[in-house]
């Protein structure tokens, strides 16, 4: 297999639940750091990073279960970087932009 990186954004937020959704949220975050997979959360996104399109969306696909596990509904955003010929885009993407700017 060529080498590959699938980065996929995502945004889960449970509606129906409240203001508060930090706890929710968390649920969704969990279930990325414990696929293994490269991953990054920040205010806005997560972002996980597999070597196929099924693995990482596999991933997204379990974070948003676990959110609309507990939540009557759920909104999602996703963002994909489907690239061939790339591995550790997840790092080298930020260290170029890094390294651009001194």
């Amino acid at each position: 297999m060529r080498d590959m990186s699938v980065l996929v954004a995502f945004s889960v937020t449970p509606l129906g639940t409240g203001e508060a959704v930090g706890e929710l949220v968390a649920e969704a975050v969990r279930v990325v750091r414990a696929s293994g997979l490269p991953n990054r959360t920040d205010a806005m996104f997560t972002t996980v990073e597999g070597e196929t399109w099924d693995e990482a969306m596999g991933v997204v696909r379990a974070a948003v279960a676990a959110v609309q596990a507990r939540a009557p509904r759920t909104s999602t955003v996703i963002k994909v970087d489907w690239r061939e010929g790339v591995t550790g885009a997840l790092d080298t993407k930020v260290s170029t932009i890094d390294r651009l700017l001194g």
